[in-house]
């Protein structure tokens, strides 16, 4: 589902690192390119141009998940905070809203994802 091998491998190295238990790091919180954003083939200089409207539409869901979660934008949080404020803040049916017009959203893999982490969270 990736839009290239190099956007593939990135979000793979990303996911890894935060499905990992024993790892913990700063993440800043962007509504802007972010670190899967620089292997997208589909960046441009200064935004999206997968199509006219790839911009807007990303910023547009970088900023509903920033407000539901309550974050500031620009500033850090440990990765185990997010993670743990994600399973508590996000179900599955809110990412119809959250992620809106996503390409991805009907495989329904993010949603297993958020429900999958819910579980793992309430068992710890």
């Amino acid at each position: 589902m990736g839009y290239s091998p190099d956007f593939v491998k990135k979000m793979e190295e990303i996911v890894t690192d935060i499905r990992n238990d024993q790892k913990d790091f700063p993440i800043k919180v962007v509504a802007a390119f972010d670190d899967a954003c620089m292997s997208c083939p589909h960046r441009g200089k200064t935004k999206c141009e997968a199509n006219e409207d790839s911009n807007e539409h990303v910023l547009s869901m970088d900023g509903k998940v920033i407000e539901h979660l309550g974050l500031e934008k620009n500033k850090s949080y440990q990765k185990s905070f997010l993670v743990s404020l994600t399973a508590a803040k996000v179900r599955s049916d809110d990412l119809d809203y959250l992620c809106e017009g996503c390409s991805w959203l009907s495989y329904g893999v993010c949603k297993e994802g958020i429900d999958l982490l819910r579980k793992k969270e309430v068992n710890s």
